[in-house]
């Protein structure tokens, strides 16, 4: 268990996702912990499914944070805080599972399913108690203005936490203050898209419409950016930090089972079987309606339940916990400064006549570990996209700047001890495009497969003590630093305690680059966290 958690040791509340069927429901009602507690011992590593997965014990996130962290649940003689039998504090490392099904189930409720905005406030109502319950034990040394917790969600239930902390009339303003951070699996943030089409009719019963941006603008309170934009993927700033927001993504579409498979085989390609990889994260909007702060976002290849799912899944918790309880906070971007043709296609570029999609890859892990914390792969239709018309643009310079992820990282969790830095190896590879002359494939000098950059980087950083201090950062590419002899860069300051790191990349490190290639920059946002 680390040492010292007393910035960030707060109460988590769970919240679970969506239950399709009255059977659905009632089992998920007679689950204490409504899944959580369920863990892996297989991962789907395998090029053929014929063979058997590959073994890796997952205990379970519920499991995982009392045995790393010492988090305890709140059961109590067997009721729940929310029983009129249960009295008592509780401590402030506790794992509360937010049981809105319960009035839904036949088990325990009416079997009629109330509507998202009354699981909203009902959410509300549970913080309040849960903060109420911690400020009572003398021990907590936590006054209800001092009091925090997180919400962690599972798709559906990542709504029902949207609907809370966007909607000013579901819950109380006093209950929304008292959520420090908001961590989301496989969440439909712009709703369930099925052969195209957002939510069909024909799948409007059993509460799906819930997944329909139609009726997601009126309990997020986003009909105006709907009107603006037709998609609901937006936290104003005013309402919720999108910087306190963090959206884990699946994407494996093939090992989610339900419906016998039908539902992956609707969805298609591109998704956890359930929910596109486009519609799973959000991004922060401001006051005049533009796109601000990118919310924290990761990609593993797991699907969106099952025993290959997001939630059981191991990068799904180093993300957590790190997000959670980590120090040092890294967005990584890539800024595009040019693209280049091949030279058979340079005269039809200037006319205006090529198009192609780039794709960005990106893979990161810390120092020593077996896992990614976040995975873009081209085969697991994960990448960042660009299209060659728009890097052309001179009006749409925003183009120009891919968002990848965002890393958390921990000094709890170093390697070695004695050593003060932070460090992870990064894989970056942008995909040779398939070059299109007025909407026709240009097979000439096409070879699938290349690649337009690839290259492993290892970036090493050592915190500075305080928010006003410096940073020291190295780096090296495997390419041309074998022996690791790292080049020390400066930072430039930002605003929010934050810096900026940029290394600068091209094709074949040839400046300019042979055509066709790509030249541009890695730029690290870095700051530190939970301070």
């Amino acid at each position: 268990m680390p040492k010292d958690l007393t910035r960030c040791d707060w109460p988590i509340i769970y919240v679970r996702g969506y239950a399709m069927s009255r059977g659905e429901i009632d089992e998920t009602t007679a689950d204490p912990f409504c899944g959580f507690n369920l863990g892996s011992t297989v991962m789907r590593a395998r090029p053929d499914k014929k063979e058997p997965p590959k073994k890796f014990i997952f205990e379970s996130p519920v499991v995982r944070l009392q045995s790393d962290f010492g988090y305890g649940d709140i059961y109590e003689d067997g009721v729940d805080i929310g029983d009129p039998d249960w009295t008592g504090g509780i401590a402030r490392r506790s794992i509360i599972i937010y049981r809105y099904y319960d009035e839904a189930s036949t088990l325990l409720g009416s079997g009629e399913t109330p509507k998202i905005e009354t699981f909203a406030t009902g959410l509300s109502d549970l913080i309040l108690g849960v903060r109420d319950r911690v400020c009572s034990v003398p021990e907590n040394k936590t006054k209800p203005g001092d009091f925090r917790c997180y919400l962690v969600a599972h798709s559906m239930g990542g709504l029902v936490c949207r609907a809370f902390l966007q909607n000013p009339l579901l819950g109380k303003d006093e209950a929304r203050n008292c959520v420090d951070k908001y961590f989301t699996y496989a969440t439909p943030h712009n709703g369930i898209d099925v052969v195209g089409v957002n939510v069909p009719e024909w799948l409007s019963k059993n509460d799906i419409s819930n997944f329909s941006r139609d009726r997601m603008k009126d309990y997020l309170d986003l009909a105006a950016q709907y009107q603006k934009t037709q998609r609901v993927d937006w936290i104003p700033d005013s309402r919720f930090d999108p910087q306190r927001v963090f959206c884990m993504v699946g994407t494996n579409r093939s090992d989610y089972e339900a419906a016998a498979g039908l539902s992956r085989a609707f969805v298609g390609h591109g998704s956890d079987g359930l929910v596109r990889i486009e519609n799973a994260s959000v991004w922060g909007m401001d006051a005049q309606g533009k796109v601000s702060e990118p919310c924290a976002t990761a990609y593993a290849y797991r699907s969106h339940s099952g025993r290959y799912g997001i939630v059981n899944s191991e990068e799904s918790y180093q993300n957590l916990v790190r997000f959670l309880f980590g120090d040092v906070r890294i967005d990584l971007w890539l800024d595009i400064d040019d693209v280049l043709v091949p030279e058979a296609l340079k005269a039809d570029d200037t006319a205006g006549k090529v198009d192609a999609l780039y794709q960005f890859e990106v893979l990161a892990a810390p120092r020593g570990k077996r896992w990614f914390l976040t995975r873009r792969v081209s085969e697991e239709d994960s990448v960042a996209c660009r299209r060659h018309l728009d890097l052309r643009d001179p009006t749409k310079p925003e183009a120009k700047k891919v968002y990848l992820s965002t890393i958390f990282l921990a000094n709890k969790w170093r390697v070695n001890e004695d050593d003060p830095s932070l460090s992870y190896g990064m894989v970056i590879g942008v995909r040779a495009p398939d070059y299109e002359v007025e909407k026709r494939f240009w097979p000439n000098g096409h070879y699938e497969g290349q690649a337009l950059f690839r290259d492993a980087l290892t970036i090493v950083m050592i915190p500075p003590k305080t928010a006003r201090g410096t940073w020291k950062v190295k780096y090296g590419w495997e390419s041309s630093d074998v022996a690791q002899a790292y080049t020390d860069i400066d930072t430039e300051k930002l605003d929010k305690g934050r810096v900026e790191v940029t290394i600068p990349f091209a094709s074949n490190d040839v400046h300019p680059p042979r055509s066709p290639g790509i030249t541009g920059a890695l730029r690290f946002v870095i700051s530190l966290w939970n301070r």
